[in-house]
């Protein structure tokens, strides 16, 4: 688990109070979960279960609102795996777009892959088609490493 710093909390307040909104104890909390579970694409329910360890009051109509509400001010997105669940991951401001994904179709392990591989063709389609790319998703299917070792 990755600790939580006081910076992302100050940036994040600050995200919320222009939109109108507080850091309310709840958000906190709920903030607090998907920053310490950093890369583990975490679904609403699996979110609601872990923070109700820390806040037992907390309904799960508020941790919908509060991925709502977080998605709505580009502090965390919403992330398809094609496994029937919405999953959600924070959003790296360091980082230019989405990192991509590996995701394997024995286990369900998803691996992330930091490094931006489309820069070229990003480059080449706005180019091409005059389009000027914001972002983009990209995941990989197929068997990772430990599948193909049990299967040999």
């Amino acid at each position: 688990m990755s600790k939580v710093s006081p910076t992302q909390i100050e940036k994040l307040k600050e995200k919320l109070k222009l939109k109108g909104y507080k850091l309310t104890p709840q958000r906190r909390a709920i903030v607090n979960i998907v920053m310490e579970n950093k890369g583990s694409h975490l679904t609403a329910e699996e979110l609601y279960d872990l923070v109700k360890i820390e806040c037992p009051e907390i309904g799960l109509a508020t941790v919908y609102r509060t991925i709502q509400l977080l998605e709505d001010i580009g502090a965390i997105y919403k992330l398809n795996l094609d496994d029937g669940c919405n999953r959600y991951e924070l959003i790296n401001e360091d980082e230019i777009h989405q990192h991509h994904h590996l995701i394997c179709n024995k286990c369900g392990n998803v691996i992330e892959v930091e490094d931006d591989l489309l820069d070229v063709i990003e480059k080449k389609v706005e180019e091409e088609y005059k389009f000027k790319i914001e972002n983009h998703s990209v995941k990989f299917f197929g068997i990772c490493s430990e599948c193909l070792k049990k299967s040999k």
